[in-house]
């Protein structure tokens, strides 16, 4: 076959990603808070780009100059037509978690979720107050770890030097949790010494301060805290021996087993939920990142809401323009020129996204606002199933765009603080053809009906499905389940046990 060339002519559609654009998209999922540091980066790289700390009257004379790198209306087209979820370089987030057919966990419902802020001990980075240093002072202290706790105590602890030496190995193989990750044995071995005198310094170890550090299984922690405590008496011993029957909260075993009544194990099985099963963690480093809301939305003079962008941590920044005449008109060589003209075109299409940003989340709240009115209004039980489509169908862009806008993204509302993808629930279907229930209201359904149960008469799965069922809910048993584990909720074999215990106490009592 003969080997030749030719000319082809062929025609196709591409989209092209161009560096601009990616940054564009990238800002769509970053927080208020992290796009702040986002152009701290930028504003130390970029000598044309400002806060904006100006007044209104003089903003017009910073505008940026007429060439654009990219008209505002192009990146919204860009932005509401393409799908860019395939791009994995673009989208940290991976796959939506939330369409139409998956369900999301109760973020919100459980029990166990802190506060997501403490706004009482705020402060102003300006002002001070009487007792500051001593403030400082604790809050320093309160940031040790729990190893240079431990050295801290060690440091005066009369020790010899051979116990002092292995104690320093003991404390290194203590995890965060404070609990022993070293075998005896193999340290032996390693120190060249005998296993005994290691016993025998981690016994003194294990009297440091938190209580219940350097103990090698949770039977141990927990005994070690009793025994300060001065309560580790032989039907303890027997019950700590037991953790399995503890879990299940087996009345009726345990007191078998430790050879008192069943008034006895609920009072110890009290004792033994106030110790703490991890005593390193209060020791951790890890600051707590405060959540603070991208959006606020506000109940308007006429009964509607009003949707506003947080400005308080929302970056402002402009062009310097002026800086930009200024030193273009000395620039002579092309390579300081082309630098320029770079720094340029960059600061203009950051400010230009930056507002897109703004805009595209601000019109994302509101709609979400307008489909979930009735969560505003009266609570968890009128949150309506939605998805990314309704939200994308109705305002005119893409899914993926919606869902970068709604990831990590939070909205403060009269109800509460919540993150933008809670309002995304998964449709259960009624029977009598009405509209479909929310998952999450049905969650708070689930969960009133549990905490209103009585003693005499726990709620089993199969029966809450005939209450939901009453009520016009068509939902599965296994459901029901998942939705009640979702939310830490004992079974009702173990409620009936624990409710039991309590109202044999308050009898006692």
């Amino acid at each position: 076959m003969a080997v030749s060339q030719r000319l082809e002519l062929r025609q196709g559609q591409s989209l092209v990603m161009t560096p601009q654009l990616q940054q564009a998209i990238k800002l769509l999922q970053l927080s208020n808070i992290e796009l702040t540091e986002f152009c701290e980066q930028e504003l130390e790289k970029n000598p044309l780009l400002e806060r904006d700390d100006s007044t209104p009257s003089l903003e017009a004379e910073r505008e940026p100059p007429a060439p654009e790198p990219a008209p505002a209306e192009t990146l919204d087209r860009e932005l509401a037509r393409e799908d860019f979820s395939k791009c994995a370089d673009m989208d940290a987030t991976g796959e939506d978690r939330y369409s139409d057919g998956e369900e999301r966990g109760a973020t919100n419902s459980s029990p166990d979720n802190a506060p997501l802020a403490d706004w009482s001990t705020v402060r102003s980075s300006g002002q001070r107050y009487e007792g500051d240093e001593d403030l400082l002072e604790s809050t320093v202290a309160e940031g040790g770890t729990l190893k240079d706790h431990l050295l801290e105590q060690l440091a005066i602890a009369a020790l010899d030097h051979d116990k002092r030496l292995i104690c320093v190995g003991l404390i290194d193989a203590v995890d965060e949790a404070g609990y022993l990750r070293a075998d005896l044995d193999e340290m032996a071995a390693r120190l060249g010494c005998d296993k005994a005198l290691i016993e025998q310094t981690l016994t003194i170890l294990q009297g440091f301060d938190p209580v219940g550090v350097a103990a090698r299984d949770l039977a141990e922690c927990l005994a070690l805290q009793l025994k300060e405590k001065d309560r580790f008496d032989p039907a303890m011993a027997a019950m700590i021996g037991r953790l399995d029957l503890v879990a299940r909260r087996d009345i009726s075993q345990l007191a078998q087993i430790c050879g008192v009544d069943a008034a006895d194990i609920s009072d110890m099985l009290c004792e033994i939920r106030a110790l703490s099963p991890k005593p390193g963690l209060k020791f951790t480093s890890e600051p707590v990142q405060p959540v603070v809301p991208d959006v606020i939305v506000r109940e308007g003079p006429d009964g509607g809401w009003l949707v506003e962008l947080n400005s308080e941590t929302l970056p402002r920044l402009l062009v310097n323009a002026r800086y930009f005449a200024k030193v273009s008109a000395h620039a002579r060589d092309k390579e300081s020129k082309t630098y320029l003209t770079e720094c340029l075109n960059n600061a203009n299409w950051l400010v230009k996204s930056l507002d897109q940003r703004a805009r595209t989340i601000l019109k994302v709240a509101s709609e979400i606002v307008r489909q979930q009115d009735g969560f505003l209004a009266y609570g968890v039980r009128h949150l309506r199933p939605l998805n990314l489509r309704t939200i994308a169908d109705a305002i005119g862009m893409h899914e993926s765009t919606v869902s970068r806008v709604t990831s990590n993204k939070y909205v403060a509302t009269p109800r509460g603080l919540f993150e933008l993808k809670y309002f995304f629930t998964a449709a259960i279907q009624s029977l009598d053809g009405s509209e479909s229930h929310s998952a999450e209201a049905v969650r708070d359904r689930i969960r009133e009906m549990i905490e209103r149960e009585e003693p005499r008469e726990i709620l089993s799965d199969d029966r809450i499905v005939a209450m939901l069922t009453a009520d016009g809910v068509h939902i599965a048993r296994r459901t029901v389940a998942k939705y009640r584990e979702s939310m830490r909720i004992p079974s009702s074999v173990e409620r009936r046990r624990l409710k039991s215990g309590e109202s044999l106490n308050s009898g006692l009592r």
